[in-house]
């Protein structure tokens, strides 16, 4: 079992920056590919980006350049920094560990799940 916990959410200005922080705690190796997601209301829970280990990564197109995810294995730790935040960025973020197979860009592809962290963007 591993458990996950969002940090950092809040409320921010449209081209502000905020930083958000995923804890993970549990069984924690190996290292399981660790993504985030995010869901506004009304909307599908939407990929936003994912470390499969080390600096690999990969990002949605609606974030690439804006957004960059970081692991810290010394502390099993994800943060997912962002710049240039517009409205459309709003939503609960969460972060996920992808345990098995299956698309990466599904959230029925991964096992663990944080319990989210809000990010508003005001206009």
């Amino acid at each position: 079992q591993v458990q996950l916990v969002e940090s950092g959410g809040g409320l921010v200005q449209t081209g502000g920056s905020l930083r958000l922080s995923c804890a993970a705690s549990g069984r924690t190796r190996p290292e399981y590919p660790i993504a985030w997601f995010r869901q506004a209301p009304g909307k599908e829970r939407e990929f936003v980006g994912i470390n499969w280990s080390g600096d690999h990564t990969t990002y949605a197109d609606s974030v690439k350049g804006r957004f960059t995810i970081s692991r810290y294995s010394a502390n099993d730790t994800v943060s997912l920094q962002m710049n240039s935040l517009k409205p459309e960025d709003t939503a609960v973020y969460y972060c996920a560990a992808k345990s098995a197979g299956g698309n990466y860009l599904r959230p029925g592809a991964y096992t663990y799940w944080g319990q989210g962290t809000q990010v508003t963007v005001s206009s």
